[in-house]
């Protein structure tokens, strides 16, 4: 199957062209995902060569269980369900070293990518560190709710799905997770009301919650033998 062939099949036509020995079908898969899954596991755990590890981790469970999907969902959802897994599964085990995932300054820094910190606001900068620190002080649980929903802009069944709960469950966790943000937060709102328009505040800077991550352009990893430190773009 040549190269433009691969880029019109479904993603149910490449999985199923994976488990049917296509050499290249799980590639283009990872080309299409690798960036949404990378996001998602740098959020939920705050640590590059953490996210790495469980992304890379997960695409190689998905590579070994294609052949277990059923369609019962979309590939993409399986996907992210695997990853979400994957990071559930390193950050329980970091709670257990360590009493957050983000630790010091230097991790921090290391989530803004080079153009992000050439090129950014400095407010930008700064509410990225404080979300990442927020977020990591909240159980792994609410976190994956609330990168899927508020960060990576799923909607609530969507997100169910991938966390393999019910919609109720995942609006609880995001209640819950964004309850737990509102002090940490509220004096970045109480910064963005001092820099507002005082002639009515139309051009007032929003608050703190958590941004989409529409646009952003976090490098992923290549598929199952990707290097830490996650990859670029294709």
């Amino acid at each position: 199957m040549d190269n433009a062939a691969l880029g019109e099949a479904s993603d149910q036509e490449l999985l199923a062209r994976h488990v049917a020995g296509d050499p290249d079908a799980f590639g283009e898969l990872v080309r299409r995902h690798r960036d949404r899954l990378w996001a998602v596991a740098l959020r939920m755990l705050g640590d590059r060569e953490e996210a790495a590890d469980a992304v890379q981790d997960a695409l190689v469970s998905a590579f070994r269980a294609a052949h277990t999907f059923r369609g019962q969902s979309a590939v993409t959802t399986w996907l992210h369900r695997i990853t979400v897994n994957a990071c559930l599964d390193r950050a329980r085990k970091a709670a257990s070293r360590r009493t957050s995932p983000v630790d010091d300054a230097e991790r921090l820094e290391q989530l803004l990518e080079p153009h992000e910190s050439a090129e950014a606001p400095a407010e930008r900068q700064d509410l990225h560190r404080e979300l990442v620190a927020a977020l990591a002080t909240l159980p792994v649980d609410q976190r994956a709710a609330l990168v899927l929903v508020d960060m990576q802009g799923y909607p609530v069944a969507e997100a169910a799905r991938v966390l393999d709960v019910p919609t109720g469950t995942v609006k609880s966790r995001c209640a819950r997770g964004r309850a737990r943000l509102v002090p940490l937060l509220k004096h970045l709102r109480r910064d963005a009301r001092d820099n507002s328009d005082p002639a009515g505040g139309r051009n007032r800077t929003p608050g703190a919650s958590v941004p989409p991550a529409t646009g952003e352009s976090d490098p992923g990893p290549h598929g199952p033998a990707a290097v830490k430190g996650g990859g670029g773009r294709s």
